[in-house]
């Protein structure tokens, strides 16, 4: 029987290591060009993406004192504690624990959220046509940012993970599952303009919303045809310690 040396051993350990945190650091950059879009989508005041509608809902009440004042990114970290709580819901015993994961995941994500809100503040489009292509724009980046995010093939966000759920326990079609809660989240945005506002809130849920609803869709299959390169990224190892010898003994020479 052949024996396996141990370093062998040690260094397949470390290459999972490596592979695990080199998927991830590609993942929180592609969180933060979804959180881009979003942020465009937010600053078009043509409605924002559907991901944050009801923060956005949530955090414009919180302004007037109806509730919480917590930004957009602190009301997406609550929102996908309850979508996660929905999963186990859904799923109970079928829940694999490893999916609480989404929640780290959906924390860096809110919080890239309120960095590229803050990033975004100089952009403020009056006239119509600017409004539009902000739209556009924002729409384009979350699409390709999701793009992104899909291909790093780690734990999905909350705001997939619920529907992927129903859809195990129901049987029916994820992309139906998908807009059906997709929808939901819109009319349950809308409820909560009526109650807080007594009206309608067009720069948050308005003809943006729906554009964003088909087009992100549609840039999403696209890109994924078009990220080959992302991929090979993916599949790229880098030698993190001989750059971090390197730059330990740049900085040695210079001190000394």
């Amino acid at each position: 029987m052949q024996k396996v040396h141990p370093s062998s051993v040690s260094k397949t350990k470390r290459e999972k290591v490596l592979s695990f945190c080199w998927q991830h650091l590609l993942l929180l950059i592609s969180l933060f060009i979804m959180t881009l879009g979003v942020a465009v989508c937010v600053r078009s005041r043509l409605g924002s993406s559907v991901i944050s509608v009801l923060p956005y809902v949530f955090e414009s009440a919180g302004t007037q004192g109806l509730v919480p004042a917590l930004t957009i990114g602190q009301y997406t970290y609550i929102m996908n504690f309850i979508l996660v709580f929905g999963q186990i819901m859904v799923l109970r015993r079928r829940f694999e624990w490893v999916q609480l994961f989404q929640l780290v995941i959906g924390f860096f994500f809110g919080t890239l959220i309120d960095i590229s809100i803050a990033l975004t503040s100089w952009l403020s489009p009056v006239l119509l046509w600017q409004q539009i292509l902000s739209q556009v724009a924002g729409c384009t980046v979350l699409g390709l940012g999701i793009a992104l995010e899909v291909c790093c093939g780690s734990v999905t966000m909350p705001g997939e993970g619920f529907p992927v759920a129903v859809s195990q326990v129901t049987g029916k079609d994820f992309a139906k599952v998908k807009i059906g809660v997709d929808i939901s989240l819109v009319i349950l945005g809308i409820v909560a303009c009526y109650a807080f506002f007594g009206s309608w809130q067009w720069h948050i849920i308005g003809v943006g919303t729906l554009f964003a609803m088909f087009y992100v869709g549609v840039v999403v299959r696209f890109s994924s045809k078009h990220i080959d390169w992302f991929r090979h990224l993916l599949a790229y190892r880098p030698g993190f310690r001989r750059y971090i010898y390197g730059l330990a003994r740049f900085i040695y020479r210079r001190n000394g």
